[in-house]
């Protein structure tokens, strides 16, 4: 039974990503390393998760799951050039249970960005970023864990 609930989840997932074009940690890392603009980076989960550590040059854009903050990525990504590379990405639980990026890429599809991809954490930023040691930024007023 325990094996059919994992089977099942993957393939959810699976179905949940089809859609979208991901992006590895490890790949964002190396553009975030590289010469020259790297991509726009907007988190799209709750506030909270961004104020305790982020990924650097992101920018809190509101939770993609709620009306309010697809107003606020809208704002964010106005006045980008729509050939622009995109990343969102949210960490706040469990890829296939995430409320916030699917509608936060949906949302910057329909502004006519052409180069949207979604950062693949599968269990969450902690886990899937922060605990591998990947780049992160903790905002000068969070005294750091």
């Amino acid at each position: 039974m325990k094996a059919l609930i994992v089977v099942m989840a993957t393939l959810l997932a699976v179905a949940l990503a089809a859609d979208l074009s991901l992006i590895q940690p490890k790949d964002l890392t190396a553009q975030l390393q590289a010469k020259g603009p790297g991509p726009a980076i907007f988190h799209v989960g709750p506030n909270v998760l961004y104020r305790s550590k982020h990924i650097p040059a992101s920018i809190y854009a509101g939770p993609g799951g709620r009306p309010d903050g697809l107003e606020m990525l809208k704002a964010a990504a106005s006045k980008l050039p729509r050939d622009r590379d995109v990343v969102v990405y949210c960490g706040c639980c469990p890829w296939d249970r995430c409320p916030n990026v699917k509608p936060a890429v949906e949302l910057l599809r329909q502004m006519g960005f052409t180069r949207v991809k979604a950062l693949y954490l599968p269990t969450n930023f902690k886990a899937d970023w922060i605990d591998l040691g990947y780049p992160v930024e903790v905002p000068a007023s969070t005294p750091p864990r």
